[in-house]
């Protein structure tokens, strides 16, 4: 695996709300190498967005490390954060709600070349006309308002905003879970288009494992805050080692509803973020729950290279031992 652009450590995020303390993050520990596409998933309420946003300082971690090229990003201040911001962008699920409806396209893509002082104004112009053909729409479309545009347009022009300050490392947040299955695959292959040609490393947030399986270079699956794997995502798409993953793998469509599928059933909702189960979080609809998932949290356990299962009976499932925690 190449060197990491990020590096994070033991990421904590917590609430306090008139009912007491969420967690919706803990001890969240894994590596974004440089250059990739890294998969998040797990169901809604699971985290991902927050943890997404966490990377970028847009929610403050209650602790814990996120190292950027070597900086711990964390530690920082406001000011020095708002400089690293021109190397971390976000594309949002909504493109619509995330677009000001009352400026044209081309002055929302120029925004941050604005807030940086990037160019002159007509610098700035040729700039976004030439985003606008990257990502597939034409120069002309800088003098029209979001509305004018459908949903995959919007996405691409939300893109195009995201890539006008030359980042190193976008967040993407279900960023296609909008869009028709059709729309989807061209915007997929377009942020594989332009990872390949600008060396991008991206978060890729989303619930649908199947789109993750087709983008993505590893997977990192969280539940209820926690990790519970992450690996290349070839190996957790053939064998995955976690019962949360094996269900979340075992629900992919498959175009041959004749085919025999070992299907992995989840029985009830996951549990509240503000009384999270003891020891293991999902052992509460795990189907191999046992007394000893209750006492204490699982600790990482290797399934092959870079790949790392949080199960307690991982050894015991599948001959795996444990290994220390990323340091």
């Amino acid at each position: 695996m190449t060197e990491p652009l990020l590096q994070i450590r033991n990421l904590t995020k917590r609430f306090d709300t008139a009912g007491g303390v969420v967690h919706a993050l803990e001890d969240v520990s894994f590596d974004i190498p440089r250059g990739s596409i890294t998969g998040l998933v797990g169901e809604s309420g699971s985290g991902k967005t927050t943890l997404g946003r966490s990377l970028l300082r847009l929610i403050e971690p209650t602790s814990g490390q996120i190292r950027f090229d070597g900086t711990d990003i964390a530690g920082i201040s406001a000011e020095e954060m708002r400089a690293m911001r021109r190397r971390m962008q976000i594309i949002f699920q909504d493109p619509m709600s995330s677009l000001n409806p009352r400026l044209k396209v081309g002055d929302l893509i120029a925004e941050g070349l604005r807030a940086f002082g990037i160019g002159t104004r007509a610098e700035r112009r040729d700039r976004v006309a030439a985003l606008l053909e990257e990502v597939g729409l034409s120069p002309d479309h800088m003098g029209r308002y979001p509305h004018a545009f459908s949903g995959g347009q919007r996405q691409r022009i939300g893109i195009a905003r995201a890539l006008a300050v030359e980042p190193d490392f976008i967040v993407a947040d279900e960023s296609v879970s909008a869009l028709d299955v059709s729309i989807q695959a061209q915007v997929l292959n377009l942020l594989l288009d332009l990872r390949a040609k600008r060396n991008l490393t991206m978060l890729f947030i989303a619930h649908d494992l199947s789109v993750v399986n087709y983008l993505c270079d590893q997977v990192a699956v969280l539940y209820l805050g926690r990790l519970m794997e992450v690996g290349p995502v070839r190996e957790i798409a053939i064998a995955p080692a976690h019962p949360y993953t094996q269900a979340l793998n075992s629900a992919i469509p498959q175009p041959d509803p004749r085919a025999n599928r070992n299907r992995t059933l989840l029985e009830g909702d996951i549990p509240s973020p503000l009384a999270p189960p003891s020891g293991c979080v999902f052992r509460t609809r795990c189907p191999h729950a046992a007394p000893i998932c209750a006492d204490g949290r699982p600790a990482a356990h290797p399934v092959g290279a870079n790949h790392q299962s949080y199960c307690k009976r991982t050894e015991e499932l599948h001959g795996y031992r444990g290994v220390a925690p990323l340091s």
